[in-house]
């Protein structure tokens, strides 16, 4: 195999540098414990309550409900042009497939987002 030119030039810098290593890891500083004491004194994360959440769906959902019940005849116009607009599409394999990977996208975006840690 024919070595590069670079290669063999790099040879000396890995040599400097692994030597330089070695006589610097025996020069570690121990901090007796500091670290540890720092990390301990630390105040918790802040974290949001567990109720916060589900009563926050529950607010989406009372305010969605509301609006509906308000503007009945806004909401049934919204929803007839809805239906009409799925509705009235042809059917293709091509538009199946694109529903079909929308849907999928938005569950597995569902379920990412309920699985991440907090």
């Amino acid at each position: 195999m024919v070595k590069n030119h670079a290669d063999a030039d790099d040879g000396w810098l890995e040599q400097a540098l692994e030597a330089d290593a070695r006589e610097h890891a025996a020069a570690y500083v121990t901090d007796d414990g500091f670290t540890a004491k720092v990390m301990a004194r630390l105040p918790a994360p802040a974290t949001l309550p567990a109720w916060r959440r589900p009563v926050l769906a529950l607010l989406w959902l009372i305010a969605g409900s509301a609006v509906a019940v308000a503007l009945p005849e806004l909401f049934y116009d919204v929803f007839r042009n809805l239906v009409a607009m799925v509705v009235g599409q042809p059917l293709t394999l091509s538009r199946i497939a694109v529903v079909i990977i929308l849907l999928g996208a938005t569950t597995w975006s569902t379920v990412v987002y309920a699985m991440r840690a907090e």
